[in-house]
This record gives structure tokens, sequence and C-alpha cells, in this order.
């Protein structure tokens, strides 16, 4: 059984920071790919950005220069620091990992929320 536990969002001002993170735990886990994904009010689920084991990464054009996707692999988490935040960026995100075997894993969401 593979748990995700995610952590660090909340409400913030526009231009303010945020770093969201994401436990992963489980017996024999081992990981590939990590992701951090979003929900909007009203809109589809789509994906922020993606760090392969190798530490490559990958952002949508919405977030380039502002968020960082990160991980600790010795700890199993991954980390999303997010920069000059915006109205737009308000949203619930979830954290995605997917094992060496192809299955992949969801987190529970965290909300982020940038209002003034």
């Amino acid at each position: 059984q593979v748990q995700l536990v995610e952590s660090g969002g909340g409400l913030v001002q526009p231009g303010g920071s945020l770093r969201l993170s994401c436990a992963a735990s489980g017996s024999g886990l081992s990981i590939n790919g990590m992701a951090w994904h979003r929900q909007g009010p009203g809109k589809q689920r789509e994906l922020v950005a993606v760090i392969t084991n190798g530490g490559r990464t990958v952002y949508a054009d919405s977030v380039k220069g502002r968020f960082t996707i990160s991980r600790d692999n010795a700890k199993n988490t991954v980390y999303l620091q997010m920069n000059s935040l915006k109205p737009e960026d308000t949203a619930v995100y979830y954290c995605n990992v997917a094992d060496v075997g192809g299955s992949a894993y969801w987190g529970q969401g965290t909300q982020v929320t940038v209002s003034s």
C-alpha cells in the first residue's frame, strides 16, 4: 500500500510564495517519475511540473520561471516551490508518483488560494 502525504498549502497574497511537499511511503516502493498537478475552480486537472528519476524537469508554460520542482530520493519526497503567485494559481494541488512498475499514485490534494 503506497501513501502520499501532502503539506504546505494555504492562503497567500498575490506575489507571495508557498512550498508544497509530498512524501511517499510504502513497502518496497521504488519511485520513477514524480509530478504535481492542479485543478482550479471549474477547470480540468492539469499538469504543473514533472521531475524524472534522473532529475530532468518539465513545466507547464503558465508556471515557467515561477515554480520549481525538486525531489529528495532518500526521503521519497517531491517539492514544489511556488514564487510570484497569481490569483489564477488558485487550485487544489495534487502530487502524483509513478513507480518503476508503471503504477501511479495520487495524493489527497492540498488547497492553494492566492487572494488579497
